[in-house]
């Protein structure tokens, strides 16, 4: 396989108070054998004004077309056109952000005669306008709220509150709790795939599919009991609702189709430190537990069981390690474990990554690094045909100009 890409970003000043970027790319890969290939190309565009008083305007856009595909599967093409829009003011003890955008995204897909979406292209159009204000209600005690009102083409205009209280007692502690509702919006799979066994429709995409939905809880805190140590800790419950599943056909079985008929709960607690050892040498930890409860709706099919949602590991935990040996010379690990998932089963896993970087000069870097170093493969992902990730090490150049 090879994968040549080009690229380029420029900055400057306008004048004292405008900024501009331009920055753009461009790729072209190909596999071999099996005939896969990718390519595209993007360019973007941004202004920054600076109105004062910690006041700001931001207009960006950008144009990005891309493309995939293989003598096997079909290809697709699609080409995403963006403009947004932020303003942040300060206006007493408020701080605003509002603003806007417009996406259109215009797709063509050529799938397989197995495996295909009907209609085959589409220009789907998603504007959204949002405004968020974060209220100094005291010295130590902020309130944020925010509203984004969200217009998608399929399912029209879907509002998403957003509601946090931080309170800092001191520098050194900071707790803080948030209610949050989102959507994910349904997408072409949603509505227009077909899926055909031999001449049989199989699987077709649901017109009436609607947003799967959540409302999502937090409370966490941050505290640095010494001047070397950070600790992080938060919990999250999550409430779902309209989750995709597989319903059968009214008048029968087949073809069957998407559905919203599962439902669940997600509930977990997130850890996180770093400690700095010495003027040389940092460490960080993390440690992350999750549990999960989902179920269909009264009528629902079952098909496929509730895996099709919840195959998670209930643990995950890494450690990591900074140091610098020396004005050039840095040495980075990163030892992770991540539990085994249920249901399709992979088994729990242990690895290690690790890079020696050397700066020869300013403007010249070598490194040299290694992933998955503990064992020579390891399953990650349950899916038939799944490859394993390998062990890899290699170098790299870096030069500055």
């Amino acid at each position: 396989w090879s994968k040549p890409q080009v690229g380029f970003r420029a900055d400057w000043a306008a004048d004292a108070i405008d900024k501009v970027t331009v920055q753009g790319d461009g790729y072209n890969g190909v596999e071999d054998p099996g005939g896969g290939f990718i390519a595209g190309a993007n360019v973007l565009g941004r202004w920054t004004r600076d109105l004062g008083g910690g006041s700001n305007l931001q207009l960006q856009s950008y144009y990005d077309h891309s493309q995939r595909g293989s003598g096997s599967s079909g290809h697709f093409a699609l080409d995403t056109y963006d403009v947004d829009l932020q303003h942040n003011l300060t206006w007493g003890r408020n701080t605003l952000v509002w603003g806007g955008g417009l996406r259109a995204s215009q797709y063509a897909i050529n799938g397989k005669v197995g495996l295909f979406f009907s209609p085959t292209s589409r220009t789907l159009d998603l504007a959204n306008i949002f405004v968020q204000d974060t209220l100094s209600l005291r010295r130590d005690l902020k309130l944020t709220v925010g509203l984004k009102l969200e217009d998608d083409p399929y399912v029209g205009l879907n509002p998403l509150p957003d509601i946090r209280l931080s309170w800092t007692p001191d520098e050194a502690a900071t707790l803080w709790a948030a209610a949050s509702y989102a959507i994910r919006a349904p997408t072409p799979f949603d509505r227009d795939v077909v899926e055909k066994i031999g001449p049989t429709v199989f699987l077709t995409g649901a017109p009436a599919f609607e947003p799967e939905k959540v409302v999502a809880y937090e409370v966490g805190g941050r505290f640095e009991p010494i001047s070397r140590l950070s600790i992080s800790v938060s919990a999250y419950y999550n409430i779902y609702t309209d989750l995709r599943s597989i319903e059968p056909h009214p008048g029968g079985f087949l073809p069957l189709a998407w559905g919203n008929e599962m439902r669940g709960q997600a509930w977990g607690l997130e850890t996180w430190a770093e400690f700095q050892a010495t003027s040389w040498w940092r460490l960080s930890g993390s440690l992350n537990l999750l549990r999960e409860a989902f179920s269909f709706e009264p009528g629902a099919s079952g098909l496929l069981g509730i895996t099709q949602a919840a195959d998670d590991p209930h643990h995950q935990a890494s450690l990591k390690s900074s140091m610098n040996l020396g004005p050039s010379v840095t040495f980075d690990t990163d030892l992770r474990y991540v539990d085994a998932l249920p249901n399709p089963h992979v088994p729990a896993y242990v690895e290690l990554d690790g890079q020696i970087g050397w700066n020869i000069t300013d403007k010249i870097q070598l490194s040299l690094a290694g992933q998955n170093l503990l064992h020579d493969r390891h399953q990650e992902y349950p899916a038939p045909g799944a490859s394993a990730s390998p062990r890899q090490v290699y170098a790299a150049l870096r030069l500055k100009f």
